[in-house]
């Protein structure tokens, strides 16, 4: 199967400024948001991508904006709602810093499967339309372009989170165990029998990630790609 880059956006005004962003429009890249967006050009250099999709806020399309430039054969990004921020309802633009005093907070933190946003979503809703969104993605890239294809989906860090627990088949409650900074990219691999998580909030380059030579395992794909996973750990071969 394809593998897929989840990118967080890069540093926004509103991570700067500790805000809790949400949906709210007009949340632009800061200064360093805007450089880790240009040196995503260069980390991915070598890695052929198919696609690229986007959550439909300003972040993440001005993350994605420099890596497109560079490479105008994939075109715009097709833009999914599935993969946009959580609907943080009547906490959306509220300090993280005053949000942090709520008794809702707790629950976020410790019970996340049973956090419902007062006038926005539960996180259960969020992990279901991000996981469907990601999965339903693979497969049509994968019909599309081969399962060597690489694909790419700029989103938010509660929605990477989700999507890296439910691959790594971890309940809902232990998602904020996992850390996702901004412009740090994920990679998945989905098998016809489990996931691969490849790359966890990765800062560095990315060449590795293309397709590889099909050799050892009898056959079979030796990063996974089969399902099944290698004896004694990773081949190395990057």
């Amino acid at each position: 199967m394809p593998t897929l880059l989840l990118v967080r956006h890069g540093r926004s005004t509103a991570n700067s400024a500790g805000i809790l962003a949400g949906w709210t429009p007009g949340v632009d890249l800061d200064e360093n948001g805007r450089a880790q967006a240009d040196a995503l050009v260069d980390r991915l250099a070598g890695v052929p991508l198919v696609a690229a999709v986007s959550s439909p806020l300003e972040r993440c399309r001005q993350t994605l904006a420099p890596l497109l430039a560079a490479r105008p054969e994939l075109g715009e990004p097709t833009l999914d709602e599935r993969f946009g921020e959580c609907h943080y309802g009547e906490w959306t633009g509220r300090p993280l810093a005053e949000l942090a005093l709520e008794p809702l907070w707790r629950t976020v933190q410790d019970h996340a499967s049973a956090a419902a946003f007062p006038g926005g979503e539960t996180l259960r809703a969020l992990s279901h339309r991000t996981v469907a969104a990601a999965r339903e993605w693979d497969e049509k890239i994968a019909a599309e372009h081969g399962s060597d294809a690489v694909w790419i989906a700029c989103t938010h860090g509660d929605v990477i989170k989700a999507v890296v627990a439910d691959a790594l088949g971890l309940h809902l409650d232990h998602f904020q165990r996992i850390n996702v900074d901004p412009c740090t990219v994920t990679a998945i691999r989905y098998t016809p029998l489990r996931p691969f998580l490849l790359r966890m909030g990765d800062t560095g380059n990315l060449r590795g990630l293309g397709p590889k030579p099909h050799a050892g395992n009898h056959g079979k794909s030796a990063d996974g790609a089969s399902g099944d996973a290698v004896v004694g750990g990773s081949t190395g071969t990057d």
